[in-house]
């Protein structure tokens, strides 16, 4: 028998499971469609943004260089993407979409976005709805939080962890 999970009590903790449910969800249709998590990652943000350095690839999803480089390497041997020397810095890898690349990026986001409306289509029109105004507020909110890594800094000490408001 399928145990049931609490329900989450506070905002953060909803959402946080519905962040972690709708990720492990995407990244199971990624999957299906013959696309390791990392490089979808990296065929979508190549795909807003256009060519970028490998670092800077990294910096924008938070990977470790090595794990980078290396999915890099496989979306160029599948054809969808190229590294060469970065014009503006010798010391550089430039990363860009070849024409494949940029049609497996709109397959992806299509997919991708499939999914997200038969997610949507368990709820009513007006559920449907009162989420989408929400999901804007919400983008809105964190478009908006350009602080986001000091939000919790961790106190110096005990004395002052109790005069520091939790951000949570």
């Amino acid at each position: 028998m399928k145990k049931m999970a609490a329900k989450p009590a506070l905002p953060g903790e909803m959402l946080r499971e519905v962040a972690r449910l709708y990720t492990r969800a995407q990244r199971a249709v990624a999957e299906c469609c013959r696309t390791g998590s990392t490089q979808c990652h990296l065929l979508v943000e190549l795909g807003r943004s256009g060519p970028l350095p490998l670092s800077e690839l990294g910096a924008r999803l938070s990977l470790e260089k090595s794990w980078v480089s290396r999915a890099v390497d496989g979306l160029v041997e599948r054809g969808w993407a190229t590294k060469e020397p970065n014009p503006l810095d010798a010391r550089s890898w430039l990363v860009t979409l070849t024409p494949d690349g940029e049609d497996r990026v709109r397959e992806l986001n299509a997919t991708l976005d499939n999914h997200a409306c038969r997610v949507l289509e368990y709820l009513s029109e007006r559920e449907r709805a009162t989420v989408e105004k929400s999901l804007l507020l919400l983008l809105k909110a964190l478009r908006e939080d350009v602080d986001i890594a000091s939000c919790c800094p961790l106190p110096q000490d005990a004395a002052s962890a109790k005069d520091r408001k939790s951000c949570c």
